[in-house]
């Protein structure tokens, strides 16, 4: 062979290998790790737990009892899988068993916004099926769905031919209706002047029959202008119906109200001591406070006892809380013919006497509490508290020797596209989340790393990059904008792993990354509470976790 020819043949293979050197692949991440905890330093005794019973982003509980064993949901809106399902035996220590959506066959998410989707969900159990009704809010309305277990499957959506949000089901032997949030049968006195309505529901031909019945108008007292009475669930005790249901929509002024009636029909009294939980009277500038308290639904104990699984937020400074609206849990005692959870003006404790059940073990993957965990991502399929925005319909990723390996997928922010992010919510305001990252860029622009986002126009990006063909690692921000703001950036000076950490603390955040042996912070006391529900709008809670973005 001539040798001239021979080492033409080397120079290109040379060349290739060099070319191959240099060209990435996609993003892997060998490890997430989450410590955090809450701001208020609270101690549990041995007879006691600790609020919120699901700490972060799970907004709207409703729960339901078969035997000795609890079931609750919580919303998800866009998010996917969607609508969490917990378990548990002592009403304390809870562990996500399933998602009741998880295929994309269910429900398609395209083109909407993180805070639209599935509002409200409403569980309950009757003759071996559970239950879930619930709105999809922009993706044709009201459904149903089911199962024989809790955990799933579950089945495709039932659709409901009625307007309005938030159904709830209410059985009494083996009769069912179905009351929820619908606009009045006038034209509104007022913004957010709604009614409560209800029908029944023939649970045997999955449809609602028979008229249907305003039964509160606007609120306890319309005159007041109450808002969004929403929420709503119906429940029997000493011949009387009661309706208890959230007023004053699901910021500060939220609140827990309850009327009674001779029928599901009604008619409707309010309770004169209205509302029955509410933290709106209480003064701003008290110490870690608790607030926007309501959207109750209550369960009895195989004891007896009642107890009130409700929603409400921990702020770190004025209004602003970055982890979503929680779960919270109080004792309901019976007065005088009405229920009460909390007396007017008094805070809820982040610690009270536990319900009288067997307590449980603590699980694994804890929901209350200080926690860690880590996720090595050496398993099957990834954990059931891993999500995701909007309903895919391609992989956006998939997991590989011990590694999570994202896919191609639409940008942030993009509501046309799925993208390859999938995180976890952050629980606390005090955290810090770490992950491992090995990731070339091959073109400028080309990103990897950790996504924390709250809405798909306010999130935060701190990765690895490529800009002027060189990789960096970056900090990019937006704070309800379709752009990018750059904070700062630093050249990566070897190829190889690095290891990205954010600490939160309340309203700020830092973020460190390090190289081999070289730790360094790129950047120290970003102001966060762009990540805020009061600056970001909407529902949800910041979702934080590994995100990649290929050209």
């Amino acid at each position: 062979m001539d040798p001239k020819y021979c080492q033409r043949l080397l120079a290109a293979a040379l060349s290739a290998a060099v070319a191959s050197a240099a060209q990435g692949g996609p993003a892997r991440f060998e490890r997430f790790d989450y410590d955090g905890r809450a701001q208020e330093r609270a101690v549990a005794g041995p007879g006691d737990y600790r609020n919120p019973i699901l700490a972060g982003y799970h907004p709207d509980p409703s729960i339901t009892r078969v035997g000795d064993d609890y079931y609750l949901v919580n919303s998800s809106f866009a998010h996917f899988p969607g609508l969490p399902i917990f378990h548990s035996r002592d009403l304390v220590s809870w562990t996500q068993i399933g998602n009741a959506i998880n295929r994309p066959s269910q429900l398609d998410f395209s083109g909407l916004g993180t805070s639209r989707g599935v509002f409200a969900p409403d569980i309950s159990a009757h003759a071996g099926t559970f239950y879930i009704v619930n709105t999809c809010v922009d993706c044709r309305g009201n459904f149903l769905i089911t199962a024989t277990n809790p955990a799933g499957p579950w089945s495709d959506p039932v659709w409901l031919d009625f307007d309005g949000i938030d159904p709830s089901i209410f059985w009494e032997g083996d009769t069912a209706w179905i009351v929820n949030n619908g606009p009045p049968n006038e034209p509104p006195r007022y913004d957010g002047h709604r009614a409560i309505w209800v029908q029944q529901f023939d649970w045997r031909a999955k449809k609602l029959v028979g008229p249907r019945t305003q039964i509160v108008n606007g609120g306890v007292d319309i005159s007041t202008k109450p808002s969004w009475i929403e929420g709503p669930h119906l429940l029997k005790r000493d011949g009387f119906y009661y309706l208890i249901a959230a007023e004053g929509g699901t910021g500060d002024n939220h609140s827990e109200v309850v009327f009674r009636a001779p029928s599901p029909r009604g008619p409707f009294v309010p309770y004169p001591g209205n509302p029955i939980l509410s933290q709106r009277s209480l003064a701003a500038t008290r110490p870690h406070p608790v607030t926007s308290a309501g959207h109750a639904k209550f369960v009895q104990t195989q004891a007896g006892d009642w107890w009130a699984t409700f929603l409400a937020t921990r702020p770190y400074r004025g209004g602003q809380y970055n982890i979503g609206r929680e779960t919270f849990l109080l004792p309901v005692t019976w007065r005088d013919g009405w229920p009460h959870i909390l007396p007017a003006g008094t805070p809820i404790p982040f610690v009270a006497p536990r319900p009288k059940l067997p307590p449980q073990p603590r699980s694994a993957e804890a929901a209350r509490g200080d926690l860690r965990y880590t996720d090595s991502f050496d398993g099957a399929r990834l954990g059931l508290a891993w999500i995701g925005v909007r309903t895919p319909h391609a992989p956006v990723y998939r997991l590989e020797k011990g590694a999570l390996i994202l896919e191609r997928g639409a940008p942030l922010g993009d509501l046309t596209g799925v993208p390859a992010f999938v995180g976890r919510r952050q629980q606390h305001h005090v955290a810090t989340i770490t992950t491992l990252l090995d990731y070339v860029p091959d073109q400028d622009g080309d990103r990897a790393g950790l996504a924390a986002m709250q809405s798909d126009d306010s999130f935060l990006f701190f990765g690895v990059t490529r800009t002027a063909g060189a990789p960096r690692i970056a900090l990019y921000t937006r704070d309800k904008t379709k752009t990018d703001t750059l904070v700062a950036s630093a050249p990566l000076p070897v190829r190889g792993p690095v290891t990205l950490t954010i600490r939160a603390d309340g309203g700020t955040m830092a973020f460190d990354y390090r190289i081999g042996q070289q730790r360094r912070t790129l950047k120290a006391d970003l102001d966060a509470s762009f990540l805020s529900t009061e600056r970001a709008g909407g529902f949800v809670g910041t979702i934080i976790g590994p995100y990649a973005w290929n050209q």
